[in-house]
């Protein structure tokens, strides 16, 4: 049974093992138990589905994910938290702990040899300081996974659902929209977290589409220019594309091409939406 999940528990197993936060990891441990819950309901998890859990700490949300799940692969970057993890989940037999920086594993390998014939989830309580490269590389290698379940700060979920023409819009929205349905589960205060951080939480799921809404011809391109209308966001599209080192793309290009769509060549990029950028996009190919 899930014994984890408070300040006192936390502190209990922290003290007895002598551990130290590391800053550089960016660690913060969830001592709130119904966020916890909301995060496992938030998954969907169902008892023949496999888990890969990103960042497992001392072993507080891996213990209710062994209980949902028919197997867990945790992986833990920390070396110190993994004497930790191993007493934490000595019950479970459904667990298998992977010592590594998961931006450096093969994890179709591990959903290929380890949750085989699994529906695949991911859950992960990422620091905030690399939140979006592991979400974009996530998403951009097409893992197998149904959903990514992931708790990050609360600005990175405004931006994430973001829609055109605010200020927290821009390439993040459009590439987590272009591979998933956004859904917010809960938004989680400091004080739920050991040590508290600076910044309020929010508990995202991405459910992975089986393939994007808008129909790209040539998906690289469609990015290339979404990063250049985002790189000077205050330009209009047509001398934000045209000035961006990426593309090649003259002014009379873009100016044609946006005429053909019926859209002002004195529009700004962050006024586009996805279908807008796939419709550019599929004209300069």
């Amino acid at each position: 049974m899930a014994e984890l999940g408070n300040a006192k528990s936390t502190a209990n197993i922290i003290n007895k093992y002598g551990f130290s936060f590391h800053k550089r990891l960016g660690q913060n441990f969830l001592v709130d138990e119904h966020v916890l819950d909301k995060i496992v309901d938030a998954a969907l998890i169902e008892e023949s589905d496999g888990v890969i859990e990103i960042g497992p700490g001392i072993g507080t949300m891996t213990q209710r994910l062994c209980e949902a799940a028919s197997k867990v692969v945790a992986i833990e970057i920390d070396r110190e938290l993994i004497p930790i993890l191993d007493e934490t989940l000595s019950e479970y037999d459904n667990v298998k702990i992977i010592n590594a920086d998961v931006m450096k594993t093969d994890l179709e390998k591990i959903i290929r040899e380890e949750l085989t014939g699994m529906d695949v989830k991911i859950v992960a309580n990422l620091p905030y300081y690399i939140t979006t490269p592991i979400v974009m590389s996530l998403l951009e290698s097409r893992l197998p996974v149904s959903a990514i379940t992931i708790m990050v700060q609360k600005e990175v979920a405004q931006r994430m659902q973001a829609q055109p023409g605010g200020k927290d819009y821009g390439a993040l929205s459009l590439a987590v929209q272009y591979y998933a349905d956004i859904y917010l589960a809960a938004n989680v205060p400091p004080n739920c977290f050991m040590p508290r951080p600076k910044v309020g939480s929010s508990v995202i799921r991405l459910s992975i589409r089986k393939s994007p809404d808008v129909e790209v011809a040539d998906e690289k391109l469609m990015f290339a220019l979404i990063r250049a209308a985002f790189n000077q966001r205050r330009k209009t599209l047509v001398n934000a594309v045209t000035n961006y080192d990426g593309l090649d793309y003259s002014r009379e290009d873009i100016e044609n091409a946006l005429a053909g769509l019926d859209i002002s060549e004195k529009i700004r990029g962050e006024a586009l939406n996805l279908q807008q950028f796939a419709a550019l996009s599929n004209v300069l190919t």
